[in-house]
């Protein structure tokens, strides 16, 4: 049985990541770059970097093709942008990141440490009214809050 962290190391093989850094820095070279974040509407609506469009993981292989109720027309039509997916640690867009490559994006990556590395590189983000979302909410938006139950037995 694979778990989780089995996908995601078979996903580092094939896509390429990039630091929260490196994704400000991408931001200020180039205008054809997509972000896209694949986080739960809710987490998105709490907070996200500026201009990113949200496709939930659970509909991003529609999301991605025309003739589906959740069509993103500017998705389907992106297989040749620069196109780096969002999530929270960095786990979920290297999952999309793989299936967006085996459905022919070429310049997918994924951005290592997600919205809690981009919130420890103290970058701007903006909740679902573009307000400029402070960094005591942030940090406080992504501590983990695991219930007993949650956690592993050994």
């Amino acid at each position: 049985m694979k778990s989780l962290d089995d996908f995601v190391n078979e996903a580092l093989e094939q896509v390429g990541e990039l630091f929260p850094w490196d994704l400000e820095d991408a931001l200020q070279e180039t205008g054809n770059l997509l972000l896209l974040d694949v986080r739960e509407p809710w987490e998105y609506d709490a907070m996200h970097i500026r201009n990113a469009i949200n496709v939930p993981r659970g509909v991003l292989e529609t999301a991605c093709e025309y003739d589906y109720e959740e069509t993103v027309p500017e998705l389907v039509e992106a297989r040749k942008r620069n196109i780096i997916v969002i999530c929270r640690s960095g786990k979920r867009s290297l999952l999309a990141a793989s299936i967006m490559q085996q459905m022919g994006y070429r310049k997918v990556k994924s951005l290592k440490t997600g919205m809690r590395g981009w919130s420890d590189y103290e970058q701007e983000m903006v909740d679902t009214d573009n307000r400029t979302v402070d960094e005591d909410t942030a940090i406080e938006f992504f501590t983990p809050r695991l219930r007993p139950e949650q956690l592993s037995k050994h």
